[in-house]
């Protein structure tokens, strides 16, 4: 691809509207795109082999997953050229008109949202745990009032999450992903090692599922994977901010980010689940003993991984709102807003703002772990759905040849079946759990 011209290609390709000077490397993308989707669905890949009935067929999921993971970041980058957006509620807007373009924006506001609690409440567990290991007491005897998690998890979020989360540009995290991705690394890595080297105490010979109860267990990992995978809503702020931006180009540095976090994944869930078994605890680091050094790190580090990952989650929510802005603005005081959207005072407003709102929603509702298909079904709109609306969109307006017209539109259709039935099928069973 990188040989040929658009016009060879039969897919056409046009500068999109940046933000001044983008600057942001090949390898900086790569970093970004691997560490959005490395966050705390890491954790539950080993439950989720289990859930599946064994390795062969998660990780046949997990391929077939992989597959239209890879196509539609692909058809992102090349949908974000076709519209001239710079955001994915954008494209989807430009593309495919303003209702879808609502909708959009509410999926995207619920779920970064949600995602936002998770990612705090996992931060918080952690930090509980730790305390509890660093200052251990009598079961009668009460915790420190500074060991509480209300306490932690509200400092954490004032001195660390906070000033991470204020830059305007998303290129600025490249540095701090490295970091987050270098620990989410460590703690596969420490998966494998435990499974080989663990003390004897740790089970060795756990009872493993033979084969998948039901086609419904296969079908049930679905919603964890777009949970762990969920890059897709960063792709087109990524791929704006990139100084090289050709449709051949980003598909590279898709299809390395996304290989190196299956690998990550793969190796996590299958140790994991070679480990523990039948066993496993929806969280892995919960199955480890609490006071082995190793998994202390592990867990210390993965907390910073989850540190880094929120800025990347807020930056999409804040761009969100800051459309909402721009447009309640111009419908009240014409085209000249009270202030710009990207200025320091509105997004330090709307950085406050969606921090102390999850901030508050972890603290105060109950355990989330039962609505993590919730999660990963709406996570299904902006990997499965929402690109193939924008593929067959795309390819309506663009002068493209019959053959790969009639391909690409078939390859949309199949896209939004996929992850239509991903969204009906996870939210269900959540429903059902939950009743």
């Amino acid at each position: 691809m990188e040989g040929q011209t658009p016009g060879d290609r039969g897919l056409s390709e046009k500068p999109v509207p940046t933000a001044t000077r983008p600057s942001l490397s090949s390898l900086g993308a790569v970093f970004i795109l691997l560490k959005s989707a490395l966050g705390a669905g890491l954790l539950s890949f080993p439950w989720a082999f289990h859930k599946a009935g064994g390795v062969a067929p998660a990780f046949l999921a997990e391929l077939v997953s992989l597959v239209f993971l890879i196509s539609g970041l692909v058809i992102l980058g090349y949908a974000a050229s076709v519209s001239g957006q710079a955001t994915y509620q954008g494209v989807v807007g430009g593309l495919c008109g303003p209702t879808i373009r609502k909708l959009c924006e509410a999926c995207f506001i619920v779920n970064l949202l949600m995602i936002s609690v998770a990612f705090l409440r996992v931060i918080g567990d952690q930090l509980e745990k730790l305390c509890d290991l660093l200052l251990p007491g009598a079961p009668p005897a009460p915790q420190p009032w500074y060991t509480d998690q209300r306490f932690t998890l509200t400092l954490l979020s004032m001195l660390a999450i906070l000033p991470l989360s204020a830059p305007r540009e998303i290129g600025f995290q490249k540095y701090t992903s490295i970091l987050g991705t270098l620990a989410a690394c460590y703690l596969a890595l420490v998966i494998v090692a435990q499974y080989y080297l663990g003390p004897q105490d740790l089970a060795r010979e756990p009872h493993l599922a033979s084969s998948p109860s039901s086609w419904a267990s296969v079908f049930s990992v679905f919603p964890t994977i777009c949970f762990g995978f969920q890059c897709h809503e960063a792709a087109v702020s990524i791929y704006c901010s990139m100084r090289h931006q050709s449709l051949g180009h980003w598909a590279l540095v898709s299809v390395l980010s996304l290989l190196a976090c299956c690998l990550v994944y793969s190796l996590t869930g299958v140790y994991g689940f070679l480990t523990f078994g039948t066993d496993v605890s929806a969280d892995i680091l919960m199955s480890y003993p609490g006071n082995d050094g190793v998994i202390i790190v592990a867990r210390v580090l993965f907390t910073v991984s989850i540190v880094t990952v929120y800025p990347i989650v807020l930056f999409l929510g804040r761009s969100v709102m800051q459309d909402f802005w721009r447009r309640g603005c111009c419908w009240a005081c014409g085209p000249q807003p009270l202030a710009e959207p990207s200025g320091p005072w509105v997004r330090m407003s709307l950085t406050v703002l969606w921090v102390t709102v999850t901030l508050a929603m972890a603290l105060f509702l109950p355990d989330l772990s039962e609505i993590i298909g919730v999660i990963g079904g709406v996570s299904s709109f902006f990997i499965f759905i929402f690109p193939g609306l924008c593929l067959i969109c795309a390819i309506s307006v663009e002068p493209v040849g019959p053959r790969v017209k009639c391909f690409l539109e078939a390859w949309g259709v199949v896209s939004v079946l996929v992850g239509t039935f991903i969204f009906g099928q996870s939210t269900v069973a959540a429903v059902m759990e939950l009743l």
